[in-house]
């Protein structure tokens, strides 16, 4: 897993000043090697992320090796990080690959008003947390998720699942995404993190401005912020038994258990970023997932025995989805702590490498028959490795909700079918999480309750 002794490209790192004067057309200069001249690096966020991911990463594969220069929004630049063996090797190396964003050479020429910043900026989350701290937040977070139930998180999945299907299950269609797949995960989450269920729609809303990485990208990020504040405010006045206030007093800010995890270190406005960091993880991407499964069982035989009461095959699907569809597609990031090599690449001091997960799991030297690799193969890199990872207690609250979600919607609505042609379907714009912009679908009308 050591970097290769022999680059096969000679491409300038991002960081070095050839690469900031890059014109529009890329953020890295063209590589010169055995092979002729490489071409430009591929702009983060094209049209191709969403209609052709696999022919994508094939096509970066080929043209760039396992670890692909790419251009952000600004034209600054980065290195997309698809090999299966690099992204581990990435991955278990968090002292030469670190979390610490304050490391990256490209600060000084990024806007203030910068669409991507609640994806990469300096921020006072776990996310970009390293070292022993990270480690000691990381027990708080998981802390506070461990004491969730999982028979209590399935049977109010399915409470708020049947509440979300009587809306729209008289009327014999509806529009999954939306009124489904969009509200759920946000609706269990706050119920698990004691926000608000009243505000669930405008945060969803919220969330998704952010991690589309648009022109409402900030103002996302600081709804969600504002509102997680408010509730963290009002657990001093008013405390109640939640995610979030077992993380409190594990951390020394309200009174009651000491599991001697941490003291008082870790700041009121520290738990009120983590807090939203778990929210914004825990959502969209279960979000994604149940629409992606859906998706997937609607669209390909299959999986049709699901639709008719069958529960054999909803595993298989969504474990399919993690290797083909994954929600979470891009993750920025790490940077590098020294001038280092890997892929072939000469990575400079400080520059950003962004994690796809969908292009590892797409790489042929893991995928050499090509196949969907169901049936409990789960070494896809869909919720990380390394101890950035995601904690196993939100991975198994994340498979309950989307499991359940999936559950009760076929047990309701058994003739289900897509109401438009599959073709049709199209996808948000956004590099980072893939899911579905509309999933109508038809069924014979059914009463509520």
């Amino acid at each position: 897993m050591t970097p290769p002794d022999s680059p096969s490209a000679t491409t300038d790192a991002p960081g070095t000043p050839a690469a900031q004067a890059a014109p529009a057309t890329g953020g890295c200069p063209v590589a010169h090697g055995a092979g002729g001249a490489e071409p430009a690096p591929l702009l983060l966020g094209g049209d191709r992320f969403q209609s052709d991911p696999i022919g994508l990463y094939r096509d970066l594969r080929r043209d760039h090796g396992p670890v692909a220069p790419v251009v952000l929004p600004g034209k600054l630049p980065a290195w997309l990080v698809i090999g299966y063996r690099e992204l581990h090797q990435v991955t278990s190396d968090p002292v030469l690959y670190s979390r610490d964003s304050d490391l990256w050479n490209q600060w000084d020429r990024v806007p203030e008003n910068w669409p991507l910043l609640p994806m990469i900026g300096k921020q006072e989350s776990i996310l970009y947390t390293v070292g022993e701290r990270h480690r000691r937040r990381a027990a708080v977070m998981e802390g506070g998720l461990e004491a969730v139930e999982a028979h209590e998180l399935r049977a109010t999945t399915e409470r708020l699942a049947d509440s979300l299907i009587d809306d729209f299950c008289g009327s014999g269609e509806a529009e999954v995404i939306a009124d489904y797949a969009m509200m759920l995960p946000a609706l269990v989450l706050f119920q698990l993190f004691g926000l608000p269920e009243s505000e669930g729609r405008g945060l969803a809303h919220a969330i998704n401005d952010m991690i589309n990485g648009g022109e409402r990208a900030l103002a996302g990020q600081q709804h969600i912020r504002e509102c997680v504040g408010r509730m963290v405010a009002d657990l001093h006045v008013h405390p109640r038994d939640h995610v979030t206030s077992r993380m409190l007093r594990l951390s020394g800010h309200l009174p009651g258990e000491d599991r001697s995890v941490i003291t008082d270190e870790f700041s009121a406005a520290e738990i009120i970023q983590d807090v939203l960091v778990m929210v914004v993880a825990g959502h969209q991407p279960t979000a994604d997932w149940i629409g992606n499964t859906l998706r997937l069982m609607l669209t390909d035989t299959r999986f049709a025995a699901s639709l008719f009461g069958g529960r054999h095959s909803i595993a298989e699907a969504m474990n399919e989805v993690l290797w083909e569809d994954t929600p979470s597609q891009n993750i920025a990031g790490r940077w590098a702590t020294r001038d280092t090599h890997i892929g072939g690449r000469r990575i400079r001091e400080g520059d950003l490498l962004i994690l796809s997960f969908a292009g590892a799991n797409y790489d042929p030297l893991v995928r050499t028959d090509q196949s969907a690799l169901t049936g409990g193969n789960n070494a896809f890199f869909s919720f990380g490795h390394g101890e950035h990872r995601c904690p196993f207690p939100a991975r198994e609250i994340a498979e309950i909700v989307a499991r359940t979600a999936i559950e009760v919607i076929l047990d309701r609505l058994p003739d289900i079918d897509l109401a438009v042609a599959a073709e049709e379907l199209t996808r948000r714009p956004s590099p980072w999480l893939r899911g579905l912009t509309r999933l109508p679908v038809s069924f014979t009308p059914v009463p509520a309750g």
